[in-house]
C-alpha cells in the first residue's frame, strides 16, 4: 500500500458515517460507509434515527434524498458486526432498531428519495423500498439476498412485498437473485432510471417538482397515502373524505384554487 492510498484510508476512516446536506429546501443524507458499501451498522442507524427524528421537525425541508457514498447505495446490515454476538437478544435489538427506522421513513411529513447506485441489497433493498419515490442508475442491481446464506430476508419483504406484485416479490425473496434497473422499474420498487453519470441531475428534478408543492397538502397526502392502503375500501374512502375537507378549509388551499381558476399563478405555500 502506498503512502498516498494510506492517507486516503486515514482520511475516510476520521470522516462521519453519515452526512447531511441541506439546499433549497432538500435535505440529503448520505450513507458514508463506502469501504463497507454502506452496510447498516447499528451505529449507522442510529445517526439515520437521529436526522429523521429532527428533520420531522423542520419546517425547511420539503423533500429528504437518502444517498450511498462510494461504488454501492446500500448492501444491507453489517454482518460482521451481527456475527460478532447472533444471540436472540441482540439480534431482536438489531431489528427492532432498524424497524423503527423503516417506519420513520413512513412517518416522516416530507417525501423520501432513495438514489440507488451500484447494487442496493437485503437491508439495503429495503431501504429503496421503504422510502417513498426511489431513481436508480441504469447499472444497479437489486436483490434481496439474504436465502442464499440461510437468512430469508424477513424484515426486507415487508416493504418490498408492498411495492412489488406478490409473484416477483415471492421470487426475489426466494431466489436472491438480482434484478436490473429495468426489472425493478417495471415491478414498481423504482420510479425512474437516469444514466449513471445523470443521475444526480434525474434525483434533483423530482425533487425539486416535489418541492414546489405545498408542504402541508404533501404531508397530509403521504399521511393518508400509507394508512388507506392498510385500511379497507369504505374505510379509506372515509379517511380520504375527511383529509379532503380538512385541506378546503385551509387559505392556502383555497388561494391555490383561486389562482387556477383566475388562471394566476401558484400562490407562496404556507408551512406544513
Amino acid at each position: 500500500m502506498t503512502a498516498q492510498s494510506d492517507t486516503k484510508t486515514e482520511t475516510l476512516k476520521n470522516e462521519p458515517i453519515l452526512l447531511r446536506e441541506d439546499a433549497d429546501g432538500i435535505a440529503t443524507l448520505t450513507l458514508n460507509r463506502p469501504e463497507k458499501f454502506n452496510a447498516l451498522s447499528t451505529e449507522l442507524i442510529a445517526l439515520l434515527q437521529e436526522e429523521l427524528d429532527k428533520l420531522a421537525e423542520d419546517k425547511s425541508i420539503r423533500v429528504v434524498i437518502i444517498a450511498g457514498a462510494g461504488k454501492a447505495f446500500c448492501a444491507g446490515h453489517d454482518i460482521k458486526e451481527m456475527m460478532d454476538d447472533p444471540g436472540p437478544d441482540k439480534m431482536q435489538a438489531i431489528f427492532d432498531q432498524c424497524s423503527r427506522l423503516m417506519m420513520s421513513l413512513t412517518k416522516l411529513p416530507q417525501p423520501v428519495i432513495a438514489r440507488v447506485h451500484g447494487i442496493a441489497t437485503a437491508a439495503g433493498c429495503q431501504l429503496v423500498a421503504q422510502c417513498d419515490l426511489a431513481v436508480a442508475a441504469s447499472d444497479v442491481k437489486f436483490a434481496t439476498s439474504g436465502i442464499n446464506y440461510g437468512l430469508y430476508c424477513g424484515t426486507p419483504s415487508v416493504p418490498v412485498t408492498r411495492n412489488l406484485p406478490r409473484k416477483q416479490a415471492m421470487e426475489m425473496l426466494l431466489t436472491g437473485e438480482f434484478i436490473d434497473a429495468e426489472t425493478a422499474k417495471n415491478y414498481g420498487l423504482i420510479n425512474r432510471i437516469a444514466d449513471p453519470e445523470k443521475l444526480d441531475d434525474a434525483v434533483l428534478e423530482l425533487a425539486k417538482s416535489v418541492a414546489a408543492q405545498g408542504p402541508a397538502f404533501i404531508a397530509a397526502g403521504k399521511k393518508l397515502f400509507y394508512s388507506q392502503i392498510e385500511n379497507g375500501l369504505a374505510g379509506a374512502y372515509e379517511e380520504a373524505t375527511k383529509m379532503m375537507v380538512e385541506n378546503m378549509q385551509r387559505d392556502d388551499a383555497q388561494q391555490g384554487l383561486n389562482a387556477f381558476i383566475e388562471k394566476r399563478g401558484t400562490p407562496d405555500w404556507e408551512d406544513r
